[in-house]
């Protein structure tokens, strides 16, 4: 039987350094997340204490900033590691390093940069035009 991790476009070795890389990366990701959520609930909670109007107090835009700013980054954190646990369920399936629209190899160079990647180069310029 032929070995998957060889036929999608990477040695043994190459997906186990990937596999330790997203479980870092998840990791890291997750206590962004955790840093994040005790900063929004600051900022909420101070935003509470207060009987300002964002609209008229001269510190509201700021405030207001800081909450969008902090949403933002909430929500990207969470769509990093959604990506992070599909690229780590690629590799248990097997899936790891195939293009999911082309079916062919995904580049290690591609890969090292961007262990979440689903499509090979080509097929990603292709989907940026």
């Amino acid at each position: 039987m032929e070995d998957r991790t060889e036929s999608a476009g990477g040695s043994r070795a190459q997906w186990t350094a990937a596999a330790e890389r997203i479980a870092e990366d998840r990791a890291s990701t997750e206590r962004l997340i955790g840093s994040l959520t005790r900063l929004w609930d600051g900022v909420v909670e101070a935003a509470s204490l207060t009987a300002n109007d964002d609209e008229h107090d001269p510190e509201g835009a700021t405030v207001a900033f800081e909450r969008a700013h902090l949403r933002d980054m909430l929500k990207q954190a969470h769509a990093d590691l959604d990506d992070l646990d599909r690229a780590a369920q690629r590799i248990a399936t097997g899936a790891y390093g195939s293009c999911e629209r082309c079916g062919g190899p995904i580049s290690a160079g591609r890969l090292t940069a961007r262990p979440t990647a689903r499509t090979c180069i080509d097929c990603a310029n292709k989907a940026g035009r």
